[in-house]
């Protein structure tokens, strides 16, 4: 036992070699978690904030929570949007918007 730990002082820091691949190794880990997980994220978000940005009156959407509605107006970050049967208005934030249900012409 005592001159297997005596070997591996006498060897050094260069014993294995393989300074170059226990770099590489964990960078490419990044470059994984980067393209797999961060920037698909980031695209996503960039559309919903676009999405966001094209609200307009008279467009129907349906909420985080499930509400779906057509708004009647638009302020800074909020929205007044009708619910359906009795006509009910709301005041909802626009970051609480999941998607805009309006179907396009044509469809």
């Amino acid at each position: 036992m005592l001159t297997t730990v005596a070997a591996v002082f006498v060897a050094g820091p260069g014993f294995g070699q393989r300074g170059g691949l226990s770099l590489a190794l964990p960078l490419l880990m990044i470059g994984v978690v980067y393209f797999m997980m961060i920037r698909p994220q980031q695209r996503k978000q960039k559309a919903w904030n676009d999405m966001l940005s094209q609200l307009k009156a008279g467009d129907k959407i349906t909420t985080v929570g499930g509400i779906r509605g057509t708004i009647l107006s638009l302020k800074d970050d909020t929205l007044i949007v009708r619910v359906a049967p009795d006509g009910i208005k709301i005041e909802v934030v626009k970051s609480a918007i999941a998607a805009v249900t309006t179907q396009e012409e044509g469809k």
